[in-house]
């Protein structure tokens, strides 16, 4: 039987050398690995076969070259040289004999690392294991054989550095072998987890470990051990955590052991909850870690799962622990907010209150909260307020109120300001404290008062500071008819500042720095203004106009600039804007006079501005032209010819800068058609030139030349007209047929209007122009896509009794002339 499977390994090697076709060879190689794993390894004693085996050897050693020449040539990949090395190496074994010469062994040795390294390196490390095995054996082989030929001492010691080299390739393959099982054990483990299947989890998983701490020095480490006990411990709780238990924290304690991990930390306190531990219990588990270095967020997360689980005074003492840590960490109020937020829970207000005064105070002694952590503090006051409220427990709720209050500086302008301060007026209507806001009215009329007639600067901007204050906070809390009032009361005290700041003053205690910080002040106030007024335009303008105006108050630096340039752009867009309306003619012409004027003055703070630095992304210099085109035409303005002329110049214009134009140029009272149309070819140019043409944008422009170019209902077109129109048609079908994007409703409205220009052409007796206007309408007809079949029908007749009529004027022009 051995000698048959022997003979066919033979005939399939000898197939194999000569083979080249690689299909084949990958066929070859799969059966002749099979057939010599069935093959029985080396005999006790002398080989009766000596010549046959013989031969077989010599075979292996051609196949084992030629398995190295081939994967030199990429004939067969890793996985197929790893098979013909082991056919080779099983069939060198196979005929070594009972006492092989040195060469020989070394072979022997060299084959059967190669062979077993090639099924590490392809993760097959459980086929290594039996050439690592033949090598090591033959390793001793060798140095008995070099021992007993040895002379002296000095030959023992080079034959015994050279077996050392092979020993310890052959260890360090054994050993990568045994991290490839751990880590193939571990993905079962993971595999099977991820499937709930928890018990064959576990087993996996302990395999894991258990291969990986057979000799530590060739494991993947403690942080991998570590890791692979966390999920066992998590696969045990998960499975049945009153159970398994002990197998849990057995596991999660032997992880801490291996590798200390915030993780493992986390999960060991997960499982003494889940078990119901004592206090003293989970208390232990926590002070085991408080030693080492964790990340407050880490902190945070395992106070929040100690606290969800009712132990509050083991989480309250573990907060306050870590807040002694990270007491000067900017994020500290973190852990004050964690802690106020389970106070509340727990119903002790009180409590509460107390730690919401530390951060207050904090607040005003250079500890302040972090942006994030503020936002929700003030989440947490609102919703205590609230739920106090809706408990009519009005005192109360003010109370909660008054903390947010504390927060915010004087003159801040905020939507969330204005929610507050209409939350607190509700309160006080229903506690009938109405005397608050008459005392509020009182001081206004007093500060009004003094604004007038003040003559000391530093009071007189003091007191129109508190005037701003005031008003701002009941703006805030108005209702829409008072809010009218008090926003023409904010323009009156704002432009008194202008006023005031535009005196010349004898004061020498008001230097000029103060009165660069009191501008600086103003212009901040009516710039937030105008934001918050974008459903007042007039108003948003006046507020810009006047932001504008008490900057020129300011050095002029870079920052400057940018403000008074978009002041002035804004103001300009809503004169635009409000002249679109449906105004008189003459209120129009000066809301278009006034944005010139605006743009002027914009014009120049943008000169200075572009030498401070680069601005190429800027959009300025595209606004301040489509603003300027849109209020000279719109004002019949002649120097609008000017300002095209240095348009039409420019080389690096956009498509859509050119669109708009077009736009405007027909939006009445505006009417440029000749304008336009240059415009709109200008567009047309661009998209033609673009890299990849965006049909979409095409399709529009052509659209509106055509409609231009082209009017509809009549039939009495010039010649030029239709000719210009045509290069426009045919502009649009060369696209089309470069392209399967075109919009199909863009073509058949080019179908469509070419169709109807030569029906025009046909109703009067022109039927030349009739049948090339309805053949170029057919020519789009097949571009188009589910359209088609509804058109088809008609239009083709049509088109043939055009062309009869054609036919016939043609024979009746043919016998005039005979």
């Amino acid at each position: 039987m051995e000698g048959v499977r022997l003979a066919a390994v033979e005939g399939l090697l000898r197939e194999l050398l000569r083979e080249e076709a690689p299909a084949r060879i990958a066929a070859l190689t799969e059966e002749l690995f099979r057939e010599a794993r069935s093959v029985p390894g080396p005999p006790d004693g002398a080989s009766p076969h000596a010549a046959a085996l013989a031969q077989v050897e010599e075979g292996a050693i051609s196949l084992w070259n030629w398995a190295v020449t081939k994967h030199t040539g990429s004939v067969v990949n890793d996985e197929q040289r790893a098979k013909l090395r082991f056919v080779a190496c099983r069939l060198v074994c196979l005929c070594e004999g009972s006492d092989p010469p040195e060469a020989t062994i070394r072979r022997q040795i060299l084959m059967s690392m190669k062979t077993g390294k090639g099924w590490i390196d392809i993760g097959k490390p459980d086929l290594a294991d039996e050439f690592l095995e033949i090598a090591m054996s033959s390793i001793e082989k060798l140095y008995v054989k070099l021992l007993e030929g040895s002379d002296g001492e000095a030959d023992i010691h080079v034959h015994k550095a050279d077996v050392e080299k092979n020993l310890f390739k052959v260890l360090s393959y054994q050993a990568e072998s045994t991290c490839y099982l751990s880590i193939l054990c571990y993905n079962f483990g993971v595999e099977t987890y991820e499937l709930k299947r928890y018990e064959q989890s576990s087993f996996w998983l302990s395999q894991s470990y258990d291969i990986g701490k057979m000799d530590m020095k060739y494991s993947h480490g403690k942080e991998m051990q570590a890791k692979v006990l966390r999920l066992l411990a998590t696969a045990y709780f998960e499975w049945d955590c009153n159970l398994y238990l002990d197998r849990a924290l057995k596991a999660v304690s032997l992880a801490n052991q291996e590798d200390l991990h915030p993780a493992g930390f986390f999960l060991k306190v997960k499982i003494l909850l889940k078990s119901g531990a004592s206090d003293e219990d989970i208390n232990s588990a926590v002070a085991e870690f408080l030693h080492h270095e964790m990340s407050l967020d880490f902190c945070l997360n395992a106070a929040k799962l100690l606290l969800e689980h009712g132990r509050e005074s083991v989480g309250f003492e573990f907060l306050k622990s870590v807040s002694e840590r990270f007491e000067s960490s900017p994020n500290h109020g973190r852990i004050t907010l964690l802690h106020i937020e389970f106070l509340l829970q727990s119903k002790r207000e009180l409590l509460a209150k107390q730690k919401v005064e530390e951060i207050i105070i904090g607040y005003y002694t250079g500890k302040q909260l972090l942006p994030e952590a503020l936002n929700r503090l003030h989440i947490i006051l609102w919703d205590m307020a609230a739920k106090h409220y809706e408990a009519k427990s009005y005192s109360e709720a003010l109370h909660w109120y008054n903390y947010s209050v504390s927060f915010y500086t004087p003159g801040q302008i905020d939507q969330n300001l204005a929610k507050l301060q209409r939350n607190m007026a509700s309160c006080y209507l229903h506690l009938k404290q109405v005397d608050k806001n008459e005392q509020q009215v009182v001081a206004i009329k007093a500060l009004e008062y003094l604004a007038e007639h003040l003559q000391d600067c530093r009071q007189l901007f003091a007191a129109l500071k508190c005037l701003v204050r005031l008003t701002l906070s009941k703006v805030m809390a108005d209702n829409e008819e008072k809010k009218d009032e008090d926003i023409n009361s904010m323009l009156t005290y704002l432009t008194l500042a202008h006023k005031r700041l535009a005196e010349s003053f004898t004061d020498e205690k008001f230097t000029g720095d103060m009165k660069v910080l009191e501008a600086h002040w103003f212009r901040k106030v009516a710039w937030n203004l105008a934001v918050q007024l974008r459903g007042c335009p007039g108003k948003m303008r006046d507020f810009f106009l006047l932001s504008f105006k008490l900057s020129q108050f300011c050095p002029s630096d870079k920052a400057v600039l940018i403000a008074q340039k978009t002041c002035l752009l804004m103001a300009a867009a809503v004169d635009l804007e409000m002249g679109r309306q449906p105004v008189p003619p003459s209120e129009q012409a000066e809301l278009l006079s006034q944005a010139l004027q605006h743009l002027q003055a914009c014009k120049e703070i943008w000169k200075i501005l572009k030498l401070t630095g680069d601005f190429a992304k800027d959009p300025t210099d595209t606004l301040l032209l489509l603003y300027e085109f849109e209020a000279r035409s719109k004002l019949n303005d002649p120097a609008l010819h000017n300002l095209m002329e240095s348009v039409w110049e420019q080389p690096q214009i956009e498509v859509k800068t050119l669109e708009i134009i077009a736009s405007l140029a027909m939006e009445s009272p505006a009417r440029y058609p000749v304008l336009c149309k240059k415009a709109l070819k200008s567009a047309l140019n661009l998209h033609r030139k673009q890299t990849v043409i965006d049909v979409e944008k095409f399709s529009k422009c052509l659209h509106s030349l055509i409609n231009l170019s082209l009017p509809t209902g009549l039939t009495d077109l010039d010649a030029c007209v239709l000719q210009e129109a045509w290069g426009y048609f045919e502009d649009g079908l060369s696209i089309i047929s470069s392209t399967d994007a075109y919009p199909e409703m863009e073509i058949l409205w080019l179908m469509t209007r070419a169709w109807n220009t030569g029906i025009f052409q046909h109703t009067v007796g022109k039927c030349r122009e009739a049948e090339q206007w309805c053949g170029l309408g057919m020519r789009f007809l097949s571009h188009l896509g589910s359209l088609k079949k509804t058109y088809e029908g008609h239009m083709t007749g049509l088109y043939s009794e055009v062309l009869d009529k054609l036919d016939r004027a043609k024979g009746f022009l043919s016998k005039e002339q005979e």
